[in-house]
């Protein structure tokens, strides 16, 4: 869909200036409001000054006239509705909204006094009010089809796909064969699953191999049908026909959903540094660097989107899954991690990876007191975390406190019972406390769970892209 603010003032352009140039005449709306007396030949010239001046462009001009009026003579549906729609050329949305109210009071009969407040009431995000007036405009005048495609709009705005279809398809069939309804109802069909109908809409678009919005859409239509091959080459042919933030990313979001990384991580880069005030596309940038298994060039990435919004849990998970990855050498940016962990104790995953970043240091022994600190917080804002407890326990370890680590190990068995190296670690505690028999049945498990490391690996990996291509603009 095209951004709200442009969407509406076409559409005000289009029909609610196009009212003003169809306001009857002053003293035909004067009786309408239930004037006792006609208009003097001096409100009706002051009135068409005002049209005048509004259609030279003399906003200052008319807005002078038609306020002049609106306090003289309250209550004039010709008046109310003119004067709102200066504001709302001037995207003034607060002030027009009580005259747009107004009018539609004063000539309850009008659909596009009804489609004018809500596109009003649209622009000041009250979406449930716009609906309503779109639907009542809609109702008084079956062949509106600008206040039906309003309604579709609103109705994808509240992630109502289905209703927004309906909506849709009804303005196309008033107006068939416009590009843009087109595109709006073919988006909405494809929100709502329904693929059959997307299909046949793009299908019969107009130069579609020369629009980016058709292009994209049909990527959307091939990836649902799962031709993955297809919607890659749609995808790309709307990057090239219009490299916008957009596209960029829709392309990028495709390669990673089917974990091509290595691609994924050149389209993503390159629009990062085109876009670089775009959050989304740093966040893919990272997660194809991590599927990748480049977890070292992942980390700056996730750690600037953390500095960028100190309070993202998001971002701090993926930092804190890259720097528990990446043990070979010293990763200053996971320092970011750490002061998150420090200034959010209640997010016990965070607490856990920074504590494991900061054991892998090299200065590593100076770090232990705050490590420790940390994985004592993460289980006291949740003992269920099977990671907390196997780090604590391994903690234990590494100062030969062999008996304290057992309960520790153990529990993370009992919360995970395929977890391989808390077997492995409770094997080396049973037998270094003289449990041998118990240290290899542990030995046995810790073989038999052996491949389930990379498991995990690939199930975070999983949850990594799937939350990044869901995430909305």
């Amino acid at each position: 869909m095209a951004a709200r603010d442009s969407e509406l003032n076409t559409y005000n352009r289009s029909h609610m200036r196009g009212m003003s140039a169809v306001l009857f005449c002053l003293a035909a709306c004067v009786t309408a409001a239930g004037q006792k007396s006609p208009p003097s030949a001096e409100m009706e010239r002051q009135f068409k000054q005002a049209m005048a001046a509004e259609d030279q462009g003399d906003l200052i001009r008319a807005e002078s006239l038609l306020t002049g009026l609106h306090i003289a003579h309250p209550g004039i549906f010709a008046v109310d509705e003119s004067l709102g729609l200066i504001y709302v050329q001037r995207q003034d949305y607060s002030r027009a909204l009580p005259l747009l109210e107004a009018a539609a009071g004063e000539k309850p009969g009008s659909d596009v006094a009804h489609a004018n407040l809500g596109a009003a009431l649209y622009e000041l995000h009250l979406n449930q009010r716009a609906e309503f007036e779109f639907e009542k405009a809609a109702r008084l005048n079956r062949l509106n089809e600008s206040a039906l495609q309003s309604l579709g709009r609103v109705r994808m705005d509240e992630h109502r796909p289905a209703d927004a279809a309906r909506a849709l398809k009804a303005a196309l069939a008033l107006k068939p064969g416009d590009p843009d309804l087109q595109l709006d109802c073919a988006t909405a069909l494809l929100a709502a699953k329904q693929l059959v109908d997307a299909r046949k809409i793009l299908a019969d678009l107009a130069d579609a191999d020369n629009s980016a919005r058709a292009q994209a859409l049909m990527g959307e239509a091939y990836e649902q049908d799962k031709d993955f091959a297809t919607a890659g080459r749609h995808f790309t042919r709307a990057v090239e026909l219009e490299p916008s933030e957009e596209n960029a990313w829709l392309l990028g979001a495709e390669l990673l959903r089917h974990w091509t990384f290595s691609a994924a991580a050149f389209e993503f880069q390159a629009a990062s540094q085109k876009f670089p005030d775009s959050k989304r596309l740093r966040l893919g940038l990272g997660a194809a660097l991590f599927g990748d298994a480049k977890y070292a060039k992942a980390i700056p990435v996730f750690a600037d989107l953390l500095e960028s919004d100190p309070d993202n849990a998001v971002y701090a998970g993926m930092l804190g899954v890259s720097c528990t990855t990446v043990m070979e050498e010293a990763r200053p940016q996971c320092g970011v991690l750490v002061r998150y962990a420090q200034l959010h104790p209640a997010d016990a995953k965070a607490s856990t990876y920074a504590a494991v970043s900061l054991l892998h240091q090299p200065d590593s022994q100076d770090q232990r007191p705050l490590a420790r600190k940390l994985l004592e917080s993460a289980l006291a804002a949740d003992p269920k975390l099977a990671e907390a407890q196997f780090q604590m326990g391994t903690f234990l370890q590494d100062d030969g406190m062999w008996k304290e680590s057992i309960p520790y190990l153990e529990r993370a068995i009992a919360l995970k019972p395929d977890f391989s190296q808390a077997h492995y670690h409770l094997a080396i505690a049973y037998w270094r406390t003289g449990r041998k028999q118990d240290g290899q049945t542990e030995m046995d498990l810790q073989k038999k769970f052996s491949s389930q490391q990379q498991q995990d690996l690939d199930q975070r990996l999983r949850q990594l892209t799937t939350f990044v291509v869901e995430v909305p603009k």
